[in-house]
């Protein structure tokens, strides 16, 4: 494919330096534009074959650590565009399409002539070609970064999915040991959210009310394991519930309430969450109740808001998370511009 696309370049710049001949003969020599627009035609198509054989088969054989290859290349490539272009000048007179319009005594003078030309057109082409690998140097470097950042960010989906349904299923375990009878609901909840995981979290978004969705099923099921004294308050304000987001964006905030808040608070969890989305600006607020505040004072986040913070780097030019937390609160806080997904 880039053999093709290399050669569609040097077609494309023979065009133009065809054009160029044509504008400068058509300026100069009216009267005998016609002839000399065949004789324009019949040079580039030496030139074009000429310079891509010096920029692409010789200039890339040129080394200072082999200087005598380096000249016998440079010198062949001296022939080729001095006597070459003057032989197949002599070519086209024999066969009836080149018009000489000038007769030369010296085979000498006819060379040099000509050998204009070649220079001219080494120029042109070279420029040309050194702006192109420009641009497909920064193309091929933009692609290898989004192909990175892809990967990275699969990773991190491939984290975050593991560990999410590995608590799901500490869970389900907890309900199991006790021999309660929410086990089974639990369970058919369980294969609903890995139903999702497994078919609707592939492509690169979802609908926002597919993660509302999934947000609730969640909390349901995590709710199966206390009694009444959990109280979950969870409002949401999305005039359009149809716009995309990436998948399970938004349950590392909630799991990470369970299971480092809620599950280490002994009076009364508490789990509140506000969800808006208005013109494109999505705002997350999510707050528990901790009994187990870090005596440090320091704030550690685990894997799953790291992998967040991460995820949103790579998603998102436009985006905040907030962290806070007291004694007995931890909140979050999470901004995202969604028009700034990169």
């Amino acid at each position: 494919m880039y053999k093709f696309k290399n050669q569609q370049f040097y077609l494309l710049v023979g065009l133009a330096f065809w054009a160029f001949m044509v504008v400068v003969d058509f300026l100069t020599e009216r009267s005998t534009f016609a002839p000399r627009l065949v004789n324009s035609t019949w040079l580039v198509v030496y030139l074009i074959a000429a310079n891509y054989l010096f920029l692409e088969k010789i200039v890339p054989l040129l080394a200072w650590k082999r200087p005598l290859r380096s000249l016998l290349l440079l010198g062949a490539q001296f022939l080729v565009f001095s006597f070459g272009l003057y032989c197949w000048r002599f070519i086209g007179i024999q066969i009836g399409l080149y018009t000489p319009f000038k007769v030369f005594e010296r085979l000498t003078d006819g060379v040099c002539n000509f050998m204009v030309y070649s220079v001219v057109s080494a120029v042109f082409f070279g420029i040309n070609k050194h702006l192109y690998d420009h641009v497909r140097l920064r193309q091929m470097a933009q692609q290898l970064r989004i192909e990175k950042q892809e990967a990275e960010l699969h990773f991190l989906k491939s984290q975050t999915n593991p560990h999410f349904l590995f608590n799901t299923l500490n869970n389900i375990y907890s309900l199991a040991r006790d021999k309660s009878d929410l086990a089974p609901e639990s369970i058919l909840r369980l294969s609903g959210i890995l139903r999702f995981m497994l078919y609707e979290t592939g492509g690169a978004t979802i609908e926002i009310g597919e993660e509302v969705k999934i947000i609730s099923d969640y909390v349901a099921l995590e709710k199966l394991r206390y009694d009444d004294s959990l109280r979950v308050d969870f409002k949401y304000e999305i005039p359009d519930l149809k716009q995309p987001i990436p998948p399970l964006l938004l349950i590392p905030l909630v799991e990470n309430a369970f299971k480092h808040g809620i599950a280490e608070t002994r009076q009364r969890p508490l789990l509140q969450m506000f969800l808006s989305v208005h013109h494109r600006q999505l705002h997350f607020w999510i707050k528990n109740t901790t009994d187990k505040p870090d005596e440090t004072g320091a704030l550690k986040e685990n894997i799953g808001l790291t992998n967040l913070r991460r995820q949103l780097e790579l998603l998102y030019t436009a985006y905040d998370l907030a962290i806070q937390q007291t004694p007995d609160t931890f909140v979050a806080t999470l901004k995202i511009d969604l028009d700034s997904h990169v």
